[in-house]
């Protein structure tokens, strides 16, 4: 009965997410999501492993993911001490869908604490043009992309918006 369980959470989640481009499952007893819009400066990455022991103990949770190195550590922190406490709450059974839905429900709280100019923190360059603006203004605003941030953006996408298959391939071969 022990095997069973993460096996039939297995295809509960492969037909749960099939087609949804936010998940990916890296192996059999390790899945990422993604919380957020592609492009979403506050979009981040979740990561669950199962021990062998899983759903008996808990998933190993993970946001090292180079996906996540724009976010500082103190939010990851608080996000994974909120992911543990609703872990505690569903030891025993199946919960990585769990898990990924609630962090999807909480992503603005999760990362109301994280500042929203990722973006010349990404590409270290200088932003011209905008200057601060206190924080009580810029949560009502949304992010503004220059011309060529939505230049990219188009160039990376076709006209609906999707992402071109195989975007997010690896080379195996290198």
């Amino acid at each position: 009965l022990l095997c069973s369980v993460p096996q039939m959470e297995l295809e509960a989640l492969r037909s749960i997410y099939e087609g949804d481009l936010c998940f990916r499952e890296l192996s059999p007893v390790s899945f990422q999501y993604r919380i957020g819009e592609n492009g979403d400066p506050k979009a981040f990455l979740i990561e669950v492993s199962w021990p062998e022991t899983y759903p008996q103990t808990a998933p190993v949770i993970s946001m090292d993911a180079f996906f996540n190195n724009t976010i500082s550590s103190a939010v990851k922190r608080s996000i994974l001490d909120k992911l543990m406490v609703e872990v505690e709450a569903n030891l025993g059974t199946a919960m990585t869908y769990t898990l990924f839905e609630y962090a999807k429900d909480n992503k603005e709280l999760f990362m109301e604490n994280q500042p929203v100019n990722t973006v010349t923190s990404v590409s270290n360059s200088i932003a011209i043009g905008t200057p601060d603006v206190p924080a009580s203004k810029k949560k009502d605003k949304k992010e503004q992309l220059s011309k060529t941030q939505k230049r990219k953006l188009a160039d990376k996408t076709d006209n609906k918006g999707e992402l071109p298959r195989g975007w997010n391939w690896v080379d195996v071969i290198k």
